[in-house]
């Protein structure tokens, strides 16, 4: 989580040379590549239906990425990252669980406290790109679901990744074609590296030592790690109000996920795959099964 949100801190600076979008589709394309050419899926390795879905988790893949872009370009890290964390946050409160309605209040009180709408400051662009991205994140727990039952390995991963790198690049080639230079380019490279490259593997580590439900709570103290990073690399001083924002989000985040674990699955003769997709796929399939049973 560290190192996501410093590689999110340290894009920041980059917006006025590459743009958000531009800073967006480097970091989607380098990561596609390096994922692409390390694990080296094949065809054969996929059914029509698993191939679309991967597909399909490429593209919401790029949305996230480019509507956070959008959204910390406007917004301090911090409160860009807890209006993200709505997403998997509205997962978790899907359906008839104990104290959904507490953790539903909770949250709606956290995004009026980050947002201030008495005070009328609040960036609207920005809001909107956080909620999009939180939207994104939904749709993509549902869909790494999916894919983390079927997929083996990061084959997923490789797949989805390159997709995302493809509409990330497409989307952000306007901004690109008369900024891009040498010097941002192999920026963007070390960038993409520290996040989503590095948090690949750190959490596909993690998660053979931690249960669904450790790892799911320890993620929702990401919006707090992103106050902690905006502050100390960015100098983003949040306010009272957004800072008990910020924690009345994560309190909601970690009641959800510790109501609503998934149960583990049945054991199988002979398991179509496992998959372990990392950051934008490993951290989001391990959310989903704390919160989308």
């Amino acid at each position: 989580m560290c190192t996501v949100q410093l590689g999110s801190a340290l894009t920041v600076p980059l917006f006025g040379q590459l743009g958000a979008l531009g800073t967006a589709g480097l970091r989607l394309g380098w990561a596609g590549l390096i994922l692409l050419v390390a694990i080296r899926p094949r065809p054969r390795d996929f059914s029509s239906r698993d191939l679309l879905a991967c597909m399909l988790l490429g593209l919401v893949t790029a949305g996230m990425m480019v509507f956070f872009m959008q959204a910390i370009a406007r917004l301090p890290l911090g409160t860009a990252s807890a209006l993200e964390f709505l997403g998997p946050l509205t997962v978790s409160l899907f359906g008839p669980r104990k104290g959904r309605l507490i953790w539903a209040a909770a949250a709606a009180t956290g995004v009026v406290l980050l947002t201030e709408p008495w005070h009328g400051g609040a960036d609207l662009l920005g809001v909107g790109s956080a909620l999009l991205a939180a939207g994104c994140w939904a749709a993509y727990i549902l869909l790494t679901q999916r894919v983390g039952d079927r997929v083996t390995g990061l084959k997923g991963l490789a797949v989805s990744m390159p997709v995302a790198a493809v509409v990330g690049l497409a989307i952000a080639a306007p901004d690109l074609a008369d900024r891009i230079t040498w010097s941002p380019l192999w920026t963007m490279l070390a960038l993409a590296v520290l996040s989503p490259v590095i948090p690949f593997a750190l959490e596909f580590l993690a998660l053979r030592h931690l249960t669904t439900s450790a790892f799911g709570t320890l993620m929702s103290l990401e919006p707090a790690i992103a106050l902690m990073v905006g502050l100390l690399v960015l100098g983003q001083r949040p306010g009272t109000a957004a800072t008990l924002g910020l924690v009345l989000v994560v309190v909601a985040s970690v009641g959800a996920t510790r109501a609503g674990v998934r149960p583990p699955a049945p054991s199988k003769e002979a398991p179509a795959s496992r998959h372990e997709p990392g950051r934008e796929s490993v951290r989001r399939d391990q959310v989903s099964s704390n919160v989308a049973s």
